[in-house]
C-alpha cells in the first residue's frame, strides 16, 4: 500500500523554514524560572542553574549534525563576543545523540569561546520542556527566569536586540 506523501515546492519549503523560525515562543512570565540542571562542560567542569543568576545567559540546544545549528554556531559567537563583557553567557548543549568527540571536534575546529556541554544521557533536554527540535534556544534574565525561547532558527539582529535589551536592565 502507498502512502501519499505531499511534495513542497522551494516556496512551500522556505515558508515552512519562516514559520518554524516564527516559533519565537515568550517565557510564561516571572515565575518561568530556568529548571534545576548540572550542565556537564566539555573541559570536564559544571555549571548549575544557580551559576547562571546575575547575568543574561543563553542556553543553546543543537547537533554536530544539525545544518541549521551549524550555520547559526557563528551568529551565537558574534552575540556572545560582543556581549560577554557587559554580563552575558552562552551555554551550547549538544543533544544525547551527538557522540562526543564530534562535539569536541566542532568546539575545538570552529574555536567555539563560550561554554560547551553534553548532554549525555537527555536529561537536561527533558529537563527544558523535552526538546527535541535543534536548534533550540532559550533567553534567561539576570534572575535565571526564562524569558524567550526560540524553536528552529533565530533571527541574529532581533536576538542581538533582545538580548541588549536585557542587558540595560539592572
Amino acid at each position: 500500500m502507498h502512502t501519499l506523501t505531499p511534495r513542497l515546492n522551494r516556496r512551500q519549503f522556505q515558508w515552512g523554514l519562516a514559520a518554524a523560525a516564527a516559533l519565537t515562543l515568550s517565557g510564561c512570565g516571572a515565575s518561568n524560572a530556568a529548571p534545576a540542571s548540572r550542565f556537564l562542560l566539555l573541559d570536564g567542569s559544571t555549571v548549575t542553574d544557580a551559576d547562571l543568576r546575575g547575568q543574561v545567559t543563553l542556553v543553546n540546544f543543537w547537533a554536530t549534525t544539525c545544518v541549521t545549528c551549524v550555520q547559526k554556531m557563528p551568529d551565537l559567537v558574534a552575540l556572545y563576543q560582543r556581549h560577554r563583557e557587559r554580563g552575558f553567557d552562552t551555554i551550547a548543549v549538544a543533544m544525547s545523540h551527538d557522540p562526543p568527540e564530534w562535539v569536541a571536534n566542532f568546539a575545538r575546529t570552529r574555536q567555539l569561546p563560550f561554554k560547551v556541554a553534553l548532554d549525555h544521557n537527555g536529561a537536561l533536554a527533558r529537563d527544558w520542556g523535552e526538546v527535541r527540535l535543534t536548534p533550540t534556544t532559550f533567553v534567561l534574565d539576570r534572575q535565571a527566569r526564562i524569558v524567550k525561547r526560540y524553536l528552529g532558527p533565530t533571527d541574529a539582529t532581533a536576538l542581538n536586540a533582545f538580548v541588549e535589551g536585557l542587558l540595560a536592565q539592572r
